[in-house]
């Protein structure tokens, strides 16, 4: 994997969240991910198909992203529920649209879409592959995207 094909989905991400939820995040320190279990307690999982293939998740603490959906809605939210699972879909359908945007821009053709949510204390995201991990900070809490893309890294 390369920064250029990488970039569009953690750019993506970050400005996704920074437009809807006016979050400001700091990067960690990526590293590649050797177990199964996210270190999320909820994951968007986005599949990529076309000239680039792959997956890529997004996990969220429930510190961050009952923040997250809290400034997203406008009220306070205090507990993960329906509401919160269907907010993660849609930050990754918006997450998708500027990832496949920016993969034209870079003449790939790709399509990006939300292959499912999941929820729970270390549930397990199986993507193909080595999985680059990209922890970010933020003032609601931490998040995580994890790349795998091509099967390699």
């Amino acid at each position: 994997m390369d920064a250029a094909t990488i970039n569009p989905f953690i750019q993506g991400t970050l400005y996704i969240l920074d437009t809807t939820a006016s979050l400001k995040a700091r990067p960690g320190v990526a590293s590649l991910k050797t177990d199964a279990p996210s270190v999320g307690d909820i994951s968007g999982v986005l599949s990529i198909t076309g000239d680039i293939a792959g997956s890529v998740s997004i996990s969220f603490t429930e510190r961050s992203i009952l923040g997250i959906v809290s400034a997203m809605f406008g009220e306070q939210m205090t507990r993960m529920d329906e509401d919160i699972t269907d907010a993660v879909g849609e930050i990754c359908n918006m997450v998708s649209g500027h990832v496949t945007t920016k993969m034209t821009e870079m003449g790939k053709k790709v399509r990006v879409k939300l292959q499912e949510v999941k929820t729970g204390t270390r549930h397990s995201v199986v993507n193909p592959g080595k999985v680059l991990v990209f922890p970010f900070e933020t003032t609601k809490g931490n998040l995580t995207i994890g790349v795998s893309l091509d099967g390699s890294c």
